[in-house]
């Protein structure tokens, strides 16, 4: 069945355009779907992690949003601690990882879900994966809210992801623009 009302709201969302900085960005995820897809991701975490502690790592800053939400609706026993990490500058990767904040808990023999805003290259949860196997962790997932298969290029599995997209800039829902943005309850992809 067609949720009209939705559908009506999506249609005038679509076509607001906001500027961030000096940039212009189109709707391309509503706050409805978000939410939807958040729950969904939720759900898999609950129903592989049945009967299991886990210990999440978000990565901040972009990951902030997308955890709070997301450990609203996860139901196993957890615990939650996080890393930040940057590999961007401006609208693209400057190709290095710089280990900012480091991991305050102790994780071996844990089972670890890594919570990350968006996954391109694969270069930051890369970094990640191998701090958390050095400190002894049982078992290491990832939860990223955005994936971009077309930039992929790590050696590792997405184990959950909320959308799948194609390469092209975005901000809103913890994601930035040199900052900006972060505090959008959509995302919004560029305008070129």
């Amino acid at each position: 069945m067609i949720n009209f009302a939705h559908w009506k709201r999506n249609l005038e969302t679509m076509d607001k355009i906001i500027s961030v900085k000096d940039k212009k960005f189109r709707v391309s995820i509503d706050a409805e779907l978000l939410q939807k897809n958040v729950k969904r991701v939720a759900g898999e975490i609950n129903r592989d992690y049945n009967g299991r502690q886990v210990m999440f790592v978000g990565i901040l800053n972009g990951a902030f949003m997308f955890a709070a939400d997301l450990l609203k609706s996860v139901t196993v026993d957890c615990q939650v601690s996080f890393v930040k990490l940057s590999s961007y500058s401006g609208t693209s990767s400057t190709g290095e990882v710089k280990e900012l904040i480091g991991l305050n808990s102790d994780i071996a023999g844990q089972d670890v879900v890594v919570v990350e805003d968006i996954i391109e290259t694969g270069l930051t949860i890369a970094t990640v994966l191998r701090m958390l196997k050095d400190m002894g962790a049982k078992s290491v997932r990832v939860a990223s809210l955005i994936f971009k298969p077309d930039s992929f290029m790590g050696g590792y599995d997405v184990d959950y992801v909320g959308f799948r997209l194609p390469k092209s800039f975005i901000v809103g829902y913890g994601l930035d623009y040199d900052g900006f943005g972060r505090n959008l309850p959509e995302i919004y992809t560029i305008v070129e």
